[in-house]
């Protein structure tokens, strides 16, 4: 079994050198025009997909899903909620790939931080999850319930809450710009930085679950 602790060095330091990649890719093709940017900043940015960035984020969350259907598979009570978990990472994994979510925009007029108005039904998809798993996440152990919600809220502000600048950026300047990059990139590397330390929380937990079981 991994050792969650030697996991943990081991994501960071893979996100962090997959967002520093993005980052200079980032810079480098707002500061100068080289033909090799053709090749390398659409397979380095963050703010591009299907690239190197994206199978990294859709792996970690598919990873996530296993690792919750690993939890599942033994978990003495509340297993339901655990496979449920497993679905969520498992459709986050998807989404990641194929930018599902981007269907649930375009059925409202707004605009600023709300012109990517998916955000609105996925507020709404969040509280629903967050009153069905509140139960759930009270009987956690305290560890994995602190993990997990640190993890959650990071990812989250990735994915969504970040959003919210980007879309005011793109309405005022376009996304062909170094702004639009910068705040791409960042929500970028917190949904890596999200998912990496869900991934964590859940094997920290399937080896505590291993540990309390009886002989």
């Amino acid at each position: 079994m991994i050792e969650p602790r030697a996991l943990r060095r081991g994501l960071f330091a893979c996100v962090a050198a997959v967002s520093a990649l993005g980052l200079a890719a980032e810079l480098w093709n707002a500061s100068s025009r080289h033909p090799l940017q053709e090749e390398l900043v659409p397979r380095l940015s963050l703010s591009y997909e299907h690239n190197v960035p994206t199978w990294l984020a859709s792996s970690l969350l598919l990873v996530c899903g296993l690792a919750a259907g690993a939890v599942a598979r033994e978990a003495p009570r509340w297993r339901r909620h655990w496979w449920g978990m497993c679905i969520v990472f498992a459709y986050a994994s998807l989404d990641e790939a194929t930018q599902l979510h981007e269907h649930l925009g375009g059925h409202f007029e707004t605009s600023g931080v709300l012109y990517y108005n998916w955000v609105i039904p996925a507020v709404g998809i969040l509280g629903v999850l967050a009153a069905v798993y509140l139960p759930f996440v009270r009987a956690l152990p305290a560890a994995t319930r602190l993990r997990l919600i640190v993890a959650g809220a990071i990812y989250i502000g990735g994915a969504i809450g970040m959003e919210l600048p980007l879309g005011w950026w793109v309405e005022r300047a376009g996304p062909d710009n170094l702004g639009y990059g910068l705040i791409d990139w960042v929500e970028e590397t917190l949904e890596l930085l999200g998912a990496s330390l869900a991934l964590v929380a859940l094997v920290a937990h399937a080896a505590h679950q291993r540990e309390a079981a009886p002989p």
